[in-house]
């Protein structure tokens, strides 16, 4: 899905996606935001959200994606899934990871 959905969602999808964004970036508090995320989510869509946020940090590390698998017991397709996720240009998540990890040059 690209940043606006616009390859896959309805237009009124595209609105409630707009909402949900507002609605995030208008939340200050870190307790507040959890609490939306724990109304919105259920407990393993948030695990979920938290084991990618784990590999795309590995990945970021130069951990290896068999380490990875091996180490998080987790096939290597998700693994491999994460990896692409950081190489896609322009992507937020390689750009904030290649700034929280600068010593690693490989992303």
């Amino acid at each position: 899905m690209d940043r606006n959905g616009s390859d896959i969602l309805t237009e009124e999808e595209k609105g409630a996606w707009k909402e949900i964004l507002d609605i995030i970036t208008s939340i200050d508090d870190p307790e507040e935001l959890g609490a939306l995320f724990d109304d919105i989510l259920t407990d393993r869509e948030i695990v979920d959200v938290i084991q990618r946020y784990l590999i795309l940090e590995d990945l970021s590390k130069g951990r290896s994606q068999r380490e990875i698998a091996a180490a998080r017991k987790m096939s290597l397709c998700k693994i491999t899934r994460g990896s692409k996720m950081l190489k896609k240009k322009g992507g937020y998540m390689s750009e904030y990871l290649k700034s929280k990890y600068d010593d690693h040059t490989h992303l």
